[in-house]
């Protein structure tokens, strides 16, 4: 099965799913969650800066040996890909108002992913205000949506659909002081029928589970588990619990 197909399945049975995102940017982090990796549904692997990683296809390597769930590539720049993983998640910022961050990295992209094989799942990337200038921001010059205007963010996300987007994501920023609104989250799920990623911000199991209530299929984690990785047994546990209420 594909990972889209897996997630689609997924979004179409009501089943929600935990996916962290690992940084290869800050391998020491990523290496101390690595124990817990199976408890995971999907494990997300990208940096928001434009650096490049030279032991990329080691840390994918090493994320591999951990975890039997998909692991998902998540590019912060055209350099962290490789044929290892089991998807990339072909992103278009859709908040984003200059060439250079719409279109031109993926004509850069392109042909070495057709060529590599590895399955390219389209995604609607919708930057929205977390309190907090995200690395996205610095690394894209993007303007987030801001929270109170639900219809721009609702209209962004239908706007993606019928670009044909798989998924959508709403993003807060990594960091966030405020994750994205249960408001937002269901006023998107109302609108859009594709499995609806969240992430940015989320802190508490609580608050995980509150973005699933509203709608959300996917809960992001990255930034919280960097800080504090025993605290992920705890999101796994809730989610399962959620999963099963």
């Amino acid at each position: 099965m594909s990972v889209l197909s897996y997630i689609q399945s997924q979004h179409l049975a009501g089943h929600p799913l935990l996916a962290v995102l690992l940084d290869p940017e800050k391998p020491a982090a990523g290496k101390a969650l690595l124990p817990h990796l199976n408890g995971v549904d999907l494990v997300l692997v990208g940096g928001s800066t434009s650096a490049e990683c030279a032991d990329f296809a080691d840390f994918i390597g090493l994320i591999r040996a951990h975890t039997t769930h998909p692991l998902v590539l998540f590019p912060g720049n055209v350099a962290q890909f490789t044929p290892a993983a089991d998807a990339l998640l072909f992103l278009s910022l859709l908040t984003a108002r200059t060439p250079d961050v719409l279109i031109e990295p993926h004509i850069r992209a392109a042909y070495a992913i057709r060529q590599s094989g590895i399955e390219s799942i389209p995604m609607g990337y919708i930057l929205i205000d977390g309190g907090h200038f995200s690395s996205t921001q610095r690394t894209t010059h993007s303007t987030p949506l801001p929270q109170n205007d639900i219809s721009a963010i609702v209209h962004t996300a239908i706007a993606a659909e019928l670009l044909g987007k798989d998924l959508i994501y709403l993003e807060a920023g990594s960091g966030a002081k405020t994750p994205v609104s249960r408001s937002i989250i269901r006023a998107v799920r109302e609108q859009t029928s594709v499995p609806l990623i969240v992430g940015g911000g989320i802190c508490t199991p609580a608050q995980m589970t509150d973005a699933y209530r509203a709608g959300a299929d996917i809960v992001v984690i990255g930034n919280h588990f960097e800080h504090h990785p025993e605290q992920l047994p705890l999101f796994i546990q809730a989610k399962n619990d959620y999963a099963t209420r």
